[in-house]
């Protein structure tokens, strides 16, 4: 299930829950609270696997930037090769050469540049959900922790037999 469906899932049941009268708090099912926070803690490690595959896809990109630089390059050696085998194109062969060598490099750098720069903005993005995602189940937890210490008192106002 997404993250996203889960913390819906965990607002429905905050909205569905009772409310203490004359209090902020309310009153929410542990059950349903502790299964969406279980579901949670299965999905978040998805996100990471989403992560870590925007990487893999990153490294293939610069790996086939890369094979075809050398592509490129072993091309333009067997085009240079060729025309140095006659005599006033040698000069003219080199310069084309050469071109041909920085347009390569400079397409690589810049399919490697594209690719950091969209594997950043997807990871800049899953870091900021992650974040927002930890503060809203932080803030769940912190809600039934305070309404557990609330009713903690209460309860143990109530005569309770004691171990002897």
């Amino acid at each position: 299930m997404d993250i996203l469906q889960l913390i819906d899932r965990l607002e429905e049941l905050f909205n569905e829950s009772k409310a203490i009268p004359l209090t902020r708090n309310v009153m929410v099912d542990e059950d349903r609270m502790l299964d969406i926070i279980d579901q949670m803690r299965i999905a978040i490690p998805e996100e990471v696997k989403k992560a870590q595959q925007l990487l893999g896809q990153r490294d293939r990109v610069l790996a086939q930037a890369q094979e075809e630089a050398n592509r490129t390059l072993e091309i333009a050696r067997q085009k240079a090769d060729q025309l140095v085998s006659k005599d006033m194109v040698v000069q003219e062969a080199q310069r084309r050469a050469d071109q041909v060598l920085a347009q390569a490099r400079a397409e690589a750098e810049n399919t490697r540049a594209d690719a950091d720069d969209y594997v950043l903005q997807s990871l800049t993005q899953l870091q900021e959900e992650l974040e927002r995602i930890t503060n809203q189940v932080n803030n769940g937890i912190r809600t039934v922790r305070e309404e557990q210490s609330r009713r903690a008192p209460a309860s143990s106002s109530v005569s309770q037999p004691t171990d002897k």
